[in-house]
């Protein structure tokens, strides 16, 4: 109850069961919170949740995940196909990188990633950045609080292919989920869909190269970026 009085956990549903049942209120905050997840309307953003979590569960098919991106790297995702204005690009730019003090601070968050191989051969920029996106991916998978997996090319179909994701683990052994498009990230909340979430996470993490095996993966793909 204090860590969501502090804001250091964000209500969940788990929570809001426990004080219906002491209350005996019939449901009501359950139900309240449903409202406001399918109106999308959670009240805390992705990032308090991001900077609060113990631990950050997160799949990529496409891209090499924001907390791992480069300034370059991210500089080019963020402006690739957008009207954003240069001074928009840069702001978007900082808060990427401001994001990724929470794997290095005193208290890092642990740090599971998987990446589709793809990823690293997709040319992202140019050569130049590419190499050095690589690089920082070795140096970021030798963090003690870093795994950094690769699901390899020659897995064929898999769960992950459906698109990008991240679980955080919150104080409490609360989990809440975070969802990509071209518009705008959904936070997912509700029990049902966060197992799902977790399910498809086991699949990936299942089909995903062993921890050296992958750093070996992205030292030889660095070599091709020259």
């Amino acid at each position: 109850m204090s860590a969501v009085e502090t804001g250091t956990r964000p209500l969940d549903f788990r929570y809001l069961a426990l004080a219906d049942r002491e209350l005996d209120t019939g449901g009501l905050f359950v139900e309240l919170l449903r409202i406001a997840t399918r109106d999308n309307q959670w009240f805390r953003s992705w990032r308090d949740a991001e900077r609060n979590a113990r631990i950050l569960r997160t799949f990529e098919p496409n891209l090499v995940p924001g907390l791992l991106q480069t300034e370059a790297y991210a500089r080019t995702v963020i402006a690739a196909g957008s009207r954003l204005t240069e001074q928009e690009i840069e702001r978007r730019v900082a808060v990427r990188l401001d994001r990724q003090t929470i794997l290095t601070r005193e208290m890092p968050v642990q740090l599971f990633a998987v990446l589709d191989a793809t990823v690293l051969g997709r040319l992202i920029g140019t050569p130049a950045i590419m190499r050095e996106q690589l690089d920082h991916l070795i140096a970021m998978a030798e963090l003690p609080n870093a795994d950094l997996l690769v699901v390899p090319t020659g897995i064929g179909m898999y769960a992950g292919l459906a698109g990008p994701f991240v679980l955080a683990a919150l104080e409490g052994n609360g989990w809440l989920g975070h969802l990509d498009n071209l518009l705008r990230g959904q936070i997912v909340t509700l029990p049902d869909e966060i197992d799902s979430l977790q399910e498809a996470w086991e699949c990936v993490r299942s089909e995903a190269l062993p921890r050296q095996h992958s750093l070996d993966l992205f030292k030889e793909a660095a070599k091709t970026w020259t």
